[in-house]
């Protein structure tokens, strides 16, 4: 495929007919690796809510295009593993980060977006926004938006640079999607998962999940980094893409490139 430069109002037309731009994602300087395919721009005009585990709309993925994305991080011991993984064969991800972690560890947050990775926020301290008082949900969205942002941009700001979000859990509230929505911040949900927070080994959870892709054929797909059998399984799950001709889709927030790639 051709990538072209397209005027403002092409640009706004093909968002308004896709959703989201798309630009292709800069070789792997390494032969024969997975690779990230594409670059999808997402905004929360188009997309305030995705995933088809929690909501009716998910993303415009093709038949096998992955987005993958990892919660709860960062931890060093695993999640530097993860990074080793993706980065031996040129994968970019989204990581979903909690604010505590976030704060005790700045070096590794800004290591996993040096490293060309999205980072979206997870809450500070990754308490049920279901379960918890209404009066502290904001609290709790908003701390841990500020600790990323200190952690990656040393800025004390509850205005996300990257604005997406995923609910610790899923459980949302009406209150709480309005209110991410009304912030401009893109809410995600998954398509499947490995279901990587049971005890299970390696290679149970590469059965699981690639069993659960064979079926869904495509989707964003959630895992967690701080989990060990997530980190020694993933080697094995990102050949298995690539051996069964899978591509992976890097989620960015919308801004103003207007290169495009045309959907078949």
């Amino acid at each position: 495929m051709v990538c072209r430069s397209i005027g403002a109002p092409g640009a706004a037309l093909v968002i308004l007919l896709i959703g989201a731009a798309v630009a292709r994602a800069a070789p792997c300087p390494r032969a024969g690796t997975l690779g990230t395919s594409r670059v999808l721009s997402v905004d929360a005009v188009s997309y305030p809510r995705v995933g088809l585990k929690s909501f009716p709309q998910t993303l415009p993925l093709r038949d096998h295009e992955v987005v993958l994305t990892f919660d709860d991080g960062p931890y060093p011991p695993t999640t530097l593993k993860v990074l080793a993984a993706l980065a031996q064969e040129c994968v970019h991800a989204t990581f979903f980060l909690v604010g505590k972690p976030a704060s005790e560890h700045p070096d590794l947050v800004r290591r996993i977006a040096a490293e060309g990775h999205t980072v979206g926020h997870h809450t500070w301290l990754h308490r049920s926004l279901m379960r918890i008082k209404p009066s502290e949900t904001t609290e709790e969205i908003d701390h841990g938006i500020l600790a990323v942002e200190m952690a990656l941009h040393e800025r004390a700001t509850t205005t996300p640079s990257t604005p997406f979000f995923r609910f610790p859990g899923f459980e949302s509230t009406p209150e709480t999607l309005d209110f991410l929505q009304s912030r401009g911040i893109v809410v995600f949900g998954a398509d499947l998962w490995a279901s990587d927070w049971n005890p299970m080994t390696p290679k149970q959870e590469l059965k699981l999940l690639t069993d659960r892709l064979k079926v869904a054929r495509k989707g964003i797909i959630l895992l967690h980094d701080p989990k060990a059998h997530t980190a020694a399984m993933l080697p094995a799950f990102l050949r298995y893409l690539r051996e069964h001709d899978y591509h992976v889709v890097h989620l960015v927030p919308t801004g103003p490139a207007v290169d495009f790639d045309g959907v078949p």
